[in-house]
């Protein structure tokens, strides 16, 4: 009995090294070439293969589970696992005369999408699209269209990137493959395909249509963040072993250095592009600053936490971050926490970007009774209700600013 525990247990130690494996160079592989970009990167329409939806059983009940008010202001919305990066907003009809927000969100298990409507606090289905293991998503502003990355191929390593109708009454159309990340604005969409000699951004609209070549660059492993005005952020891909830099890219393509070298950089740039908040690591610990992309004056800021844990206001007057409760000090920023060896229990801070001031708003161990590591924050256009996923469980939540 002991040697079969001993193996059970093995089999389930390799099968959370895969899965932290996975999370590690799927979202965060750093590395940084430096070697001229060849002509031989793929384009953003360019597919080795045919990709093809996976075929699957797996879905929810037409009558998901009600949301849950856990706390004061504080609503659980789905049990999950909700996909990452899987929130938008989108007008609802209440009445005849009137309109509601809500929050469209996909499961993981199956890829359906549902709308959770702020107000009212419904839950319903609007597709039962099936797309099982969707790892991640990028939306539209409106809500209307989500792109969406999955694992295909016999070992899971071909990504593949699907352009999904959130109600399912139109048709969904592919990406190129094993694309290395996406920034979605209201109008197009920045395609970034990344070998081991550089990296190509290109341009298309969000139907997928008019494709042109944005920028080439020798730098490898990046991330891009659509910044306002036809610019764009990049920032290498964050590491505790790396020293990463963000760039602003114009509309011409050309790259200029905005911070960096800095340890575990993630960045996060807000609506207009006026402001960059950025996170690194310093001594073991998390920092936190703000640059102000026009004038280059950079501020530090009196909390600390990951980017990816931040969340702008349209008037861009604030963030709101999850901010952890005394991080462990032995485990390598941020690298550990984006492959699941840690996670935090978290504070959520509302930081006054003109005042430079922080400001606790919600103790989530004290008020829930449970350790709540916020990501994904996003804030509705009007400002009233916060949204985050719960890395723990990937659990849906949302508060009431």
């Amino acid at each position: 009995m002991q040697r079969s525990f001993l193996i059970i247990a093995g089999v389930v130690v390799a099968i959370g090294v895969g899965i932290a494996a996975y999370f590690y160079f799927f979202y965060n592989q750093a590395t940084v070439a430096v070697t001229a970009p060849s002509t031989t990167l793929p384009t953003a329409s360019s597919a080795s293969t045919t990709p093809t939806i996976p075929a699957g059983s797996v879905s929810e009940p037409a009558t998901p589970a009600a949301p849950q008010k856990v706390a004061e202001r504080l609503v659980e919305i789905s049990k999950g696992p909700v996909v990452l990066g899987s929130v938008a907003f989108s007008a609802h009809a209440s009445t005849s005369t009137s309109t509601e927000t809500g929050v469209n969100f996909i499961m993981r298990e199956s890829g359906n999408v549902y709308t959770y409507l702020i107000d009212s606090g419904n839950l319903t289905r609007i597709s039962n699209k099936t797309i099982p293991g969707i790892q991640e998503a990028s939306w539209l502003p409106s809500g209307a269209l989500a792109f969406v990355r999955y694992l295909s191929g016999a070992s899971n390593n071909t990504i593949n990137t699907y352009a999904l109708p959130a109600t399912g009454t139109a048709a969904g159309y592919f990406l190129e493959q094993n694309i290395a990340g996406l920034a979605v604005s209201s109008t197009s969409v920045l395609v970034l395909a990344s070998g081991g000699n550089g990296s190509v951004g290109t341009l298309e609209r969000t139907d997928g249509s008019q494709p042109k070549q944005l920028f080439t660059t020798p730098l490898s492993s990046l991330r891009v963040a659509f910044a306002g005005k036809n610019q764009y952020v990049a920032f290498t891909k964050p590491s505790s072993t790396l020293a990463g830099y963000a760039y602003l890219i114009n509309s011409t393509g050309n790259f200029e250095r905005l911070v960096g070298p800095l340890t575990g950089l993630v960045a996060l740039p807000s609506p207009s592009g006026k402001w960059l908040l950025y996170s690194y690591v310093s001594g073991g610990l998390l920092k936190l600053s703000l640059v102000n992309i026009a004038t280059r004056v950079v501020t530090s800021l009196p909390v600390g936490t990951i980017a990816d844990k931040c969340a702008w206001t349209l008037q861009e007057d604030a963030v709101f971050c999850g901010v952890p409760i005394d991080p462990a000090t032995t485990f390598a920023y941020p690298d550990d926490w984006y492959q699941g060896a840690v996670n935090f229990s978290d504070r959520l801070w509302k930081i006054n970007v003109t005042e430079r001031f922080a400001e606790l708003v919600l103790d989530f161990k004290r008020d829930t009774k449970q350790d709540l590591d916020a990501t994904g924050l996003v804030i509705d256009p009007n400002e009233h209700t916060l949204i985050f996923r719960n890395k723990i469980d990937a659990s849906l939540w949302a508060y009431e600013l």
